[in-house]
């Protein structure tokens, strides 16, 4: 198994929840936690534990994003106008690697960040490699011209596994996606429960 998956499956079986809804997590099997001690660690959370697991599930969702980067993306959404957790749902959508994920031009999260990573995509048709790029709705997201082949990309297309999100506007044949608005945290297609008020709660204790 790669770092990567079993970064993956661990978040999975930490938290008893298919995080990010694919076939092979391993809570489809065992819904207990990781380790010798596993099974044995199905006591009741603090009020701390369940924001501290909110605030994990979330931000290990949307992939590699480091605990500075999604303290930071808090403080942002906290000084906006408005619902804290809303905001905080909306600047983690926007992000590029984001809506490369939602398009279904890559199968998950972490490859949508290697895929940006590696140049194969455009933005407003200016190439773009940083995957915490925060897009603003009506901007086009592209897949370059000598990406559009690869497999990777061309099976994630035809994938069932998930739908697109109504705040994406793509069109398979040329490979866009327009990001058409910033999202409401119901909107937000989530396969399992995600609890942003909880995250709130946590950084404002």
């Amino acid at each position: 198994m790669s770092k990567r998956d079993s970064v993956k499956h661990k978040l999975d079986r930490r938290v008893g929840e298919n995080v990010w809804g694919r076939p092979k997590s391993p809570v489809n099997k065992r819904d207990y936690g990781p380790g010798m001690h596993g099974q044995r660690r199905k006591g009741k959370l603090s009020d701390f534990g369940l924001q501290l697991m909110a605030k994990q599930k979330l931000k290990g969702y949307y992939g590699n994003i480091t605990e500075k980067q999604f303290s930071r993306t808090y403080d942002e959404a906290s000084d906006k106008k408005g619902n804290t957790a809303e905001n905080l749902i909306g600047l983690l959508e926007s992000r590029l690697d984001a809506i490369v994920y939602r398009a279904k031009f890559v199968p998950t999260v972490f490859a949508a960040r290697q895929f940006v990573n590696h140049g194969h995509v455009m933005v407003n048709g200016v190439r773009s490699n940083i995957p915490s790029m925060r897009l603003r709705p009506g901007d086009v997201v592209e897949i370059r011209q000598k990406s559009k082949n690869m497999a990777l990309v061309l099976e994630a297309l035809q994938s069932a596994e998930r739908d697109i999100p109504e705040y994406v506007d793509v069109d398979p044949k040329k490979m866009t996606a327009t990001y058409v608005r910033i999202p409401e945290f119901a909107e937000v297609p989530y396969p399992c429960t995600m609890e942003p008020n909880l995250v709130v709660e946590f950084y404002s204790s």
